[in-house]
């Protein structure tokens, strides 16, 4: 087998990895412990010399806070204007990401990743302007102190005694192409503050009583260091599991503590702790589960979860494997993860036993180079304390509460041995018929048969016992002289004791494979489970649909009744609505539940924590953030707390989680995209209306006024002249009204269609006359086909289909150019078209006229406010139609509606 081969997953993992990174742009961040280590100076050099390698390098924003080796850099690089937006009567300066994006560079700088944008902006927060820029495949160069980490918040409020308001998230941090630490000792940065080169002078003083204390410096640039330190960490492992690296390289302490079932277990968690934090390394707590433990009594095996919960307490990541060896399952778990330190105990085996059955412990050191090993010895004890303290660890329960009783397999047992000498009388059986017409080699077989046979049903015991009474019952029935255990020919001795080794073996495989089999078929049924809870999860529309999915599922793979609860606007847990509570849930449970929820901790019935309550509860995490809280009763704890059990409700609770914030972000994002949308189309609106109504209101009250102020001088003919403008501009301020009206209640869809049986040049006509003053001095020519049909339709509202259309051609053509109507029938359906010889529709225009508010710019357009298109759509739609523009080959538009017309028109009597 070779290891240098990358696992399959793992290789498609890392090539979708890197097809995102391929459309991204990648981001650099000068890191810091403060301000004035240089972090903005070192990102200019960075981006000179990237210009001098005639890469196209701009300045998004930099903040120099007037210092001047800092401004000197900025000579010769482009440098993006700012935007400026008034906030209460101050003008601040903010990175115009919109300017950024239409410029496009290589790579931009971007200053003071934490920034909090002005109100107004586009994103509140720099960190997703930069990230908008990152998705638009733009290079980013950017800064940011220690401090400003979401993640180091409290830490540095204790270290500082100063709420750092502005943080950036750490996935931010993590998912960076490239950290440069920038670094200097604190005596030199408070000669920098002292200087005048960090903060004026008058607030250098201040600055160093405060915040820049040097307790607080050498804090910060610890926290600096470390950071940097487990990123470059992290990007040495991913390099090595890129790469399928094994070998273990000496760069960082890791520290791995082995247990097994037995008394060493909990002393080898508390030694592995001391070493670790002498070492200040990072430890890790593992037990393989092979086969043969797996088969451990459940006493013991609660013993192990005990184990491993006590390492989570004391700061340990565990781990549980499984695998048929155990000294290969750890040395592959230790290349994986680059572990150079193993914790083991002494081994138990010794004389002959260890030389004949092996230990882990010689394994590791014969195969696990570049790792030190650590053995951890035992005290002296006699048999029988050796025997008692291993009982006595066992015997407490692993968990608060526990206490499980154990069905007994006695009768199982027994069973097996019985069938054991009954499967060896019937091989005896067949071999007797056999004997004589067959070689005794086939003899031997029908015995090892029967051997397998016992070992895949009953077990390791019985199929011994199998294999004892096949070696034996052969020799004295088969083998000279008959019905004794000597043996005549010496060479049948080798035949018995190949026979025997032979069955012993295949004893043994057949046990293991088994075994395998059946942590295969719960592995199997475990990876059902969830695969069926997330394809329901998946399509979930509700969070009702999620809790009622999870529950279930829940419910039938830990047998235990639960109930999730998720907290209200006030962050209180409440009951869910509709949903049958079991009675313990009820009443002061819930303040345990919101304990859990508060805390984001495991609380009540086996923990540590609140152990009185009957149910368990269980934080349902987003990013490490409790958003909700799963409780449940346990009718068997262990079904809850076995180390694989555990890792599927884990599992489970992820995907819950995962679930309901993806529901709750796509209902934020409909919301705010709701919220635009009524704020884009209120200022449309407002703006439509401010300008429409503007000056018809202005000739209205400047004619009414003449008129009013009027002393007899106007004659008759300015008077008539002053009362028709004003009439025709209120007119004109009742149809803008009407407009937004039948948009309105179109939008709202309470429009009740007439619908009838209508000639379509009546319908033509009657627009046309109503439109006769409007279209005065043009020529409208009308164009219809011999014997066209009716149509069904509501005529008002077609009506107003065509009166729109034409008003809309006169206002973007100029005066006295002709107009075009006609119809045709084309299938079932009528089509009737508006057509104009004017400047036509710009390219790729077609379909946003018909959106609410827009106007196409021209300088031959009158003014209007953007409706009339989109009622068009709005009453062709309500008919089932549809509407589309487009421009005429010999110049112009034209506007074309389909409708259909599915019914048979009625026959027409004729006229008598």
């Amino acid at each position: 087998m070779n290891e240098q081969r990358l696992d399959p997953d793992q290789l498609l993992a890392r090539v979708e990895r890197d097809k995102a990174k391929a459309k991204r742009g990648r981001l650099k961040i000068f890191f810091g412990a403060a301000a004035g280590v240089g972090k903005s100076y070192a990102m200019l050099l960075a981006a000179r010399e990237r210009r001098a390698e005639n890469l196209d390098v701009i300045v998004g924003l930099v903040e120099t806070h007037g210092r001047a080796d800092t401004e000197a850099l900025l000579a010769g690089l482009e440098i993006l204007p700012t935007r400026k937006i008034d906030y209460k009567g101050a003008v601040l300066q903010e990175f115009d990401i919109d300017a950024a994006l239409k410029r496009r560079p290589a790579i931009i700088l971007v200053d003071e990743l934490a920034h909090t944008n002005a109100p107004g902006s586009r994103h509140p927060k720099r960190w997703q302007d930069i990230r908008e820029l990152l998705e638009a495949g733009i290079d980013v160069y950017t800064a940011l102190n220690v401090q400003h980490l979401e993640s180091l918040n409290d830490d540095v409020g204790q270290i500082a005694g100063i709420r750092i308001w502005e943080t950036v998230p750490d996935t931010v941090f993590e998912d960076a192409d490239e950290v440069e630490l920038v670094d200097l000792p604190p005596d030199e940065l408070l000669l920098r503050l002292r200087e005048g080169k960090v903060y004026l002078p008058q607030q250098a003083q201040h600055a160093i009583q405060n915040f820049f204390r040097k307790g607080n410096l050498i804090a910060l640039r610890e926290l600096a260091l470390r950071q940097t330190t487990n990123r470059v960490d992290a990007q040495m492992l991913d390099y090595r599991e890129d790469n399928a690296i094994r070998e273990v390289w000496q760069v960082n302490e890791r520290l791995m503590v082995c247990i097994g079932p037995n008394v060493l277990a909990e002393r080898l968690v508390r030694a592995g702790k001391r070493l670790a934090t002498s070492l200040r390394s990072a430890w890790i707590v593992v037990y393989v589960e092979t086969p043969e433990l797996a088969r451990l009594p459940a006493e013991k095996r609660d013993g192990i979860l005990r184990v491993l919960r006590l390492a989570e307490q004391l700061g340990a990541e565990t781990v549980t494997l499984s695998a048929p060896e155990m000294s290969e399952a750890l040395i592959r778990f230790a290349r994986e993860r680059n572990i150079n330190k193993i914790v083991v105990g002494k081994p138990s085996r010794r004389g002959w036993r260890r030389w004949l059955l092996g230990s882990v412990v010689d394994v590791l050191i014969s195969h696990a180079h570049n790792i030190n090993i650590y053995l951890l010895g035992s005290p002296q004890l006699g048999e029988r304390e050796e025997l008692e303290a291993e009982l006595s660890l066992f015997k407490k329960s692993p968990l608060p509460g526990l206490r499980q009783r154990i069905p007994s397999k006695t009768r199982r047992r027994y069973r097996g041995y019985l069938w054991a000498m009954g499967v060896t009388l019937l091989c005896t059986a067949v071999g007797k018929m056999l004997f004589g017409k067959v070689e005794l080699a086939n003899v031997v077989m029908v015995y090892l048969l029967g051997v397998v046979f016992v070992a895949t049903h009953f077990g390791r015991g019985p199929s011994v016992l199998a294999s004892l009474l096949s070696v034996g019952v052969f020799d004295v029935l088969f083998v000279q002289p008959f019905y004794s255990l000597s043996v005549a020919d010496s060479q049948y001795l080798i035949t018995l004791l190949a026979m025997l080794v032979v069955a012993f073996v295949i004893s043994n495989l057949m046990v293991n494979v088994r075994a395998q089999a059946k942590v295969a078929a719960h592995r199997e049924r475990r990876a059902a489970a969830l695969y069926a809870m997330s394809k329901e999860l998946a399509v979930a529309q509700s969070e009702q649909q999620i809790v009622a999915t999870a529950v279930k599922h829940l419910y039938a793979e830990f047998s235990s009744r639960n109930v999730i609860l998720f907290a209200n606007a006030g962050g209180r847990l409440v009951y869910p609505k509709q949903h049958s509570l079991p009675q313990s849930l009820r009443g002061t449970d819930l303040s345990v539940a919101q304990w859990v929820y508060d805390h984001n901790e495991m609380a009540g019935h086996g923990t540590h924590t609140l152990p009185g309550s009957a149910a368990i509860y269980f934080p349902i995490q987003d990013e490490d953030k409790a958003i909700g809280v799963l409780a449940l009763l346990p009718v068997n704890l262990r079904r809850v707390f076995l180390p694989e059990q555990q890792k599927l409700l884990e599992t489970f609770l992820r995907q819950i989680g995962q679930a309901v914030a993806r529901l709750r972000f796509a209902e934020q994002a409909k919301s705010t995209q709701l919220q635009i949308e009524a704020e884009r189309l209120r200022n449309s609106l407002l703006s439509a209306i401010s300008h429409d109504l503007r000056t018809p209101l202005s000739t209205i009250i400047g004619s009414a006024s003449a008129l009013v102020e009027d002393e007899g001088h106007l004659q008759a003919q300015h008077r008539l002249e002053l009362g028709r403008a004003i009439y025709d501009e209120a007119e004109r301020m009742a149809n803008l009204v009407n407009n937004i009206l039948d948009m309105a209640r179109l939008d709202a869809g309470v429009v009740e269609l007439n619908k009838q049986w209508h000639p379509v040049e009546e319908i033509i006509g009657t627009v046309l006359t109503r439109l006769q003053k409007h279209l005065a001095g043009r020529k409208v020519s009308v164009s219809l086909p011999p014997g066209i049909p009716l149509v069904f339709v509501d005529a008002v509202m077609i009506e107003q289909v065509l009166i729109n259309l034409l008003e809309n051609a006169v206002r973007y053509t100029a005066a006295g150019s002709e107009l075009e109507v006609f119809a045709q029938y084309v299938g079932n359906t009528m089509e009737i078209s508006v057509a104009d010889h004017g400047p036509g529709i710009p390219k790729g225009l077609e379909d946003k006229l018909f959106e609410k508010f827009y106007q196409a710019r021209h300088e031959s357009a009158q003014s209007g406010v953007g409706l009339g298109l989109a009622i068009c759509r709005a009453i062709v739609e309500v008919h089932g139609g549809r509407i589309r523009a487009n421009n005429k080959p010999g110049g112009g538009a034209i506007f074309t509606f389909a409708l259909p017309n599915d019914e048979s028109p009625p026959l027409m009597e004729p006229e008598e």
